[in-house]
């Protein structure tokens, strides 16, 4: 895929559910001046590998642009290769609301869900 082509995706390599556009979007709409929800990995947590959630109010030039029923999710270049394939959702149940990724490219996770491994 060109990098043109990875600039502005609808159904890109990382998809959002319908859920989590919605949630995205109730947040954003409290949150002065922010834009756009950031998507990351970072190193760290028991399993190796985190996932950070970011409101901001700029994108990166090399961002992957993820736009979905109005909201928008962003995912740098770094992060993106051990994200390929994943869906973001948006969770409400007994044990509490949290954002979750559906990740195929985790080799394993820690029981309380927030790091993986690749």
């Amino acid at each position: 895929m060109s990098n043109v082509a990875m600039d502005t995706l609808l159904d890109g390599p990382v998809s959002v559910t319908d859920r989590a556009a919605k949630r995205i979007a109730r947040i954003l709409a409290r949150e002065v001046g922010a834009s756009a929800l950031r998507v990351s990995v970072e190193g760290g947590g028991c399993s190796g590998f985190s996932y950070k959630f970011d409101l901001v109010t700029d994108r990166a030039d090399d961002d992957l642009v993820i736009e979905k029923n109005g909201v928008t999710v962003l995912v740098d270049q770094v992060s993106l290769p051990f994200m390929a394939g994943s869906e973001i959702d948006f969770v409400d149940d007994l044990i509490g609301q949290s954002f979750q990724v559906k990740n195929p490219n985790a080799t394993a996770s820690c029981g309380c869900g927030t790091s993986f491994a690749v």
